[in-house]
């Protein structure tokens, strides 16, 4: 259940490809951000299961709970992705590769191209703390875990403790694996793809994933 419900939902992993080649994250930081997020993503669900079978709330209203979360996340998810789209494409602009002509003491003419924002964003980027695992770190713990509360967690409840802990942690450890492999599996083979004049626009690109993947989850239901 864990390893279809994330494969299903390309919100698991398309937001860590994309913005861990945008971005430029080593395979350590991808691992991380991706680790925590997943983490935070499952334990959500799990916190809320077991505050609710504890205090025997209705299952019917915990579903309304994690339907209204699951709302939340996915418009989280459209804004984000919007506000880094207009963001990737001003920069993208900006950074449009531009001929220099030189004049050299022995009178040769020389030309290069380049762009301004590129040459000097990459230093003041390392200076500044990055947001961006934060703003999707906490997307993530508003995004519900839909199958594990209704589908796992309440029927194990009505047989034993320890059984809703292994069900609950056997569902953690398969949904945060699948994420891992998959995201650390995809930038890896992305890494060798030539993005060519492509490569300024990256940023753009990573925003409209992740805008499309809150849009999916809206109305496709993903």
């Amino acid at each position: 259940m864990g390893f279809l419900h994330t494969l299903a939902g390309p919100d698991h992993y398309l937001p860590f490809i994309m913005m861990s080649k945008a971005r430029g994250w080593g395979r350590a930081k991808t691992f991380w951000v991706t680790l925590f997020s997943g983490l935070g993503h499952v334990l959500s669900s799990v916190v809320l299961g077991f505050i609710g079978i504890g205090l025997g709330v209705a299952l019917s209203k915990l579903e309304l709970i994690e339907s209204f979360r699951g709302d939340m996340a996915a418009w989280m998810f459209t804004a984000f992705g919007f506000v880094y789209l207009v963001w990737g494409i001003h920069r993208a602009i900006r950074n449009r590769p531009h001929t220099h002509l030189h004049v050299h003491e022995d009178g040769g003419p020389h030309e290069h191209t380049h762009g301004h924002v590129e040459a000097h964003t990459h230093v003041h980027e390392r200076e500044k703390v990055n947001i961006t695992p934060w703003v999707i770190f906490t997307i993530f713990v508003f995004g519900p875990c839909e199958p594990l509360i209704p589908i796992l967690m309440y029927p194990a409840a009505h047989q034993s403790v320890s059984g809703l802990l292994i069900v609950a942690g056997t569902f953690a450890v398969a949904t945060i694996g699948t994420m891992l492999v998959t995201v650390l599996a995809a930038s890896y083979g992305l890494s060798f793809v030539p993005f060519g004049k492509m490569e300024r626009w990256t940023h753009a690109i990573a925003g409209g994933t992740i805008m499309l993947c809150g849009l999916a989850i809206t109305f496709l239901g993903l």
